[in-house]
């Protein structure tokens, strides 16, 4: 599963607050970027971003000059970030459910930008696309399941296994967006009696 410290760009072009929008327009356009990072004041203080975006939608639209807006006055801050273990699948719906199209990647620290560029050009999904593997892997824990409670009954490693299927089903239910009408422990249950012959 590839996640978002694989596809992640490391160089992170990062501006202060307190440096104009003249400044920072200067900086993407050097660096050939649509936003830059607001650094943090202190160490527990927030990320922000300024993006492209903020500057023509509150700068330019209103004929402001730039020169004297201060990037504080357009940034997000806090900024939504996302953690370098998160799978990329995960960091795609998170900028879809909050309208944005990058976010920092932080572990205590600054460690990257993820974007949907990142995730589009970098990303597995076509070759793994995820609802496919989650399938995979819930037929296979089913069956163990099924196994597992046919040799011992209402055990402790039934009810474990049977926990596996209802943690990989509750995954695929939200990669869905839909609940399956019977889980499989409602099909198959967990005595020895009630756990249909293996195919």
């Amino acid at each position: 599963m590839v996640k978002v410290k694989d596809i992640m760009t490391e160089d992170v072009t990062v501006v202060k607050g307190s440096a104009t929008v003249a400044e920072a327009v200067r900086l993407m356009q050097l660096k050939g970027l649509h936003s830059l990072i607001v650094d943090r004041r202190s160490d527990d203080d927030a990320y922000g971003i300024v993006t492209d975006t903020d500057v023509a939608a509150k700068v330019v639209a209103y004929g402001k000059d730039p020169k004297q807006v201060k990037v504080f006055e357009i940034m997000t801050k806090p900024c939504i970030v996302v953690n370098p273990d998160l799978a990329v699948e995960y960091a795609a719906r998170l900028f879809a459910q909050a309208k944005i199209d990058r976010a920092p990647v932080i572990q205590g620290e600054l460690l990257g930008i993820v974007s949907f560029t990142d995730i589009l050009q970098k990303g597995d999904f076509v070759e793994n696309p995820r609802v496919a593997i989650l399938e995979r892997a819930l037929q296979a824990a089913i069956s163990d399941a099924r196994a597992i409670a046919a040799a011992e009954g209402d055990s402790d490693a039934a009810k474990a296994a049977w926990e596996n299927v209802a943690e990989l089903e509750a995954e695929l239910a939200f990669c869905k967006g839909e609940a399956p009408a019977q889980s499989a422990f409602e099909q198959y249950g967990t005595t020895p009696a009630a756990v249909p012959a293996l195919a």
